[in-house]
Formats: structure tokens, sequence, C-alpha cells
């Protein structure tokens, strides 16, 4: 753990990402490190890239101010950023190679409590294609 000074972490606002937040605040306190929180939307094929796309902002805003607030109270500063891209997996490994980030720590939520745990695509692509550490933090089954 003392290796890990640099910690990515995705939010899209579920329990499970914002508890990610948390836990990267804790590492990354404790080794002198920073941690940078970006929330991704996804841009339809059909529109430009950088579309005016307002009431995602808005709401990704709200995520990322949620995640900054739950690293005050844990007495930490993170640095919050919101992405717009085609994929969202492309947009987390590509921002993890920017900035040179030791690990990419994910929030996963587990809602069926039937059948396999599945990763979902955005999850796959990450740990497949991420040059760095990937931990994923899921949430047990919820009922």
């Amino acid at each position: 753990m003392a290796g890990v000074r640099s910690i990515l972490v995705p939010v899209d606002g579920s329990p499970a990402s914002m508890d990610a937040v948390l836990l990267a605040c804790s590492i990354a306190k404790r080794n002198k490190g920073k941690v940078y929180a970006v929330h991704v939307i996804e841009v339809k094929r059909s529109l430009p890239l950088d579309a005016d796309l307002t009431q995602e902002a808005s709401a990704g805003e709200e995520v990322l101010s949620r995640a900054e607030h739950i690293a005050a109270e844990a007495d930490f500063r993170i640095d919050g950023e919101l992405l717009q891209a085609r994929e969202a997996g492309h947009a987390i490994v590509d921002e993890a190679v920017e900035r040179g980030v030791d690990l990419i720590l994910m929030g996963a939520e587990h809602k069926a409590p039937l059948g396999e745990y599945q990763m979902g695509r955005l999850t796959q692509y990450v740990v497949r294609a991420a040059p760095c550490n990937v931990w994923l933090w899921r949430h047990p089954v919820r009922e």
C-alpha cells in the first residue's frame, strides 16, 4: 500500500462509488497522496463529442460535489473532473494514463440476488486495459 500515492475513482453516484471515494481518501491520506474523482458522460454517436449536454452535466456536477463532500468529511481534498466521451471505460483508462495514477478504485453495485455476479462492460474494459492496479469495491447483494 505504501506505493499507492495517486488514485483515480470513477464516480456514478452509486453508494459503492461513494464508498470507493472514502476508501481512496483513507489510502491517499496515509501515503500523502492524491485522489482524482471523475464522472464520465457518455455521448451518443449521433451527437458531436463536445455536444452541450446541460442536464447530464448538471447531474454529473452533483455527483462530483457529493464525492468532494464525502472527502471533506474525511478531512481530505480531492480533485473532481467531468468528462464527455463515447465510452466511459476508454475515458477512465485515458485519464489514468494522463495522470499517471498508481490505482483505479471502482465501486460496483451487486443488485441481482440470483445467479452469478457479472461485471459490466465498463468494469471489464477498465480491468483489461488499465495501465495500473485496479481494485473493485463491490457492495454485497441487495435484497
